[in-house]
């Protein structure tokens, strides 16, 4: 099976992409959504997270969240440990996923691909890009958050130049209609490849 990451930076629009590859028929893993799942559903990764940061982690068998943010905010260790526990998980269920798949790749989309080493998995990335401006208006527009949230997950995050340079294919997501040619013409590569 042919594994494409997609990646790119909080609001470059990686879950309009990965609609648009739905719509051709592939399949699509969305990492964020996954690992939600499995923190919530997976003993060993409830356990481990309690451990890491209290009886607190969990309130009604749902993750903490303000807690664990407020703990990560303070000490960024945190958040490596906390990806450890959940990242070799993910990976796991990923490839359980991918092999049940009948298609001629699979996309698995990852916000931090590069920056966890995902994309030694892949074996074709996708970096979705768009102007930092419109980044930070998307996500204001869809996120209870502030500009300085958003600035401070940018600069965490690897630049979109890092991105391009690592990567097979670039996705210019401003205009819908430009986009969605894009992605046509990529699916269109990717098959010939294989």
């Amino acid at each position: 099976m042919t594994i494409v990451g997609l990646t790119g930076g909080i609001g470059s629009g990686k879950t309009t992409v990965a609609k648009q590859f739905e719509a051709l028929g592939i399949p699509v893993y969305i990492a964020d959504i996954e690992a939600k799942k499995l923190m919530l559903r997976s003993k060993i990764i409830k356990r481990k997270l309690i451990q890491l940061f209290g009886s607190e982690a969990y309130i009604n068998e749902t993750l903490n969240k303000p807690l664990i943010a407020s703990i990560i905010f303070k000490d960024k260790t945190y958040l490596q440990k906390m990806n450890a526990i959940v990242h070799p998980k993910v990976a796991s269920h990923f490839k359980k996923w991918a092999l049940k798949q009948n298609a001629p790749y699979v996309i698995k989309e990852v916000a931090i691909l590069f920056e966890n080493g995902g994309n030694k998995q892949c074996d074709l990335v996708i970096t979705v890009t768009a102007p930092k401006a419109i980044r930070i208006k998307r996500v204001l527009s869809r996120d209870n958050t502030t500009k300085d949230k958003v600035e401070a997950i940018i600069n965490n995050q690897w630049s979109d130049e890092e991105k391009i340079k690592n990567s097979h294919f670039v996705i210019d997501n401003v205009v819908l209609a430009k986009t969605k040619k894009q992605v046509l013409h990529i699916h269109q590569q990717i098959l010939n490849k294989l």
